[in-house]
């Protein structure tokens, strides 16, 4: 359920066709909220059959059109309601960890492929992660342009400080989980031996 107040939270800085929102999803709320676009496009349709989304449609070009989605005040209600209710904490489904549970199936050559395979995968959201910030900090997040145009001039700090604070989360995980995936190969080598280490 959390992709529709995801939508909704774009939604509330202005209209935005499903494309619109398909891109802004990947480059903005994607980065806490996967979802591909099969899943994005039915809950617009959802959205706007249960009200919370009005729809119109616009010309596109001499013979095209695209559907553009308001947030309605329902919508925006359902919207506060979420952001002042206990968040749903789903139980973790982890790969990684999973399989760091049974490594003594694995071979050591395995068992630090996979390691070092989790700090690569860590190591580039990183990156992500901290060039969000940067742009944070730069107000040149196409999003973050967008809500701030929306945003009132007393609350323009708290929106870019929290929109901050999310980022560094980030940050902390990877920087978490890259050092948990070091520690892995430490214990590797402590266990099976440093001379098998490629």
């Amino acid at each position: 359920m959390s992709l529709r107040y995801a939508l909704l939270a774009l939604v509330r800085v202005g209209p935005q066709s499903g494309y619109e929102l398909q891109k802004q999803f990947a480059v903005s709320v994607g980065h806490v909220w996967h979802a591909p676009d099969s899943q994005i496009y039915p809950e617009l349709r959802r959205m706007e059959g249960e009200g919370l989304l009005a729809g119109e449609e616009q010309t596109r070009g001499e013979r095209g059109t695209r559907r553009l989605y308001h947030i309605t005040p329902a919508g925006e209600q359902a919207f506060l309601d979420w952001m002042a209710s206990p968040p749903d904490y789903q139980r973790v489904r982890d790969p990684a960890h999973l399989r760091a549970a049974y490594l003594e199936a694995a071979t050591p050559a395995q068992g630090r492929a996979f390691l070092r395979a989790h700090i690569a995968q860590w190591e580039g959201e990183l990156e992500q992660w901290r060039g969000e910030l940067v742009r944070i900090d730069a107000a040149d997040n196409p999003m973050l342009v967008r809500r701030l145009a929306v945003t009132a001039d007393e609350d323009r700090e708290r929106t870019i400080a929290y929109k901050r604070f999310a980022y560094e989360g980030l940050v902390e995980r990877a920087l978490g989980e890259i050092q948990w995936a070091r520690s892995g190969l430490d214990l590797i080598d402590r266990l099976e031996g440093a001379e098998e280490a490629p």
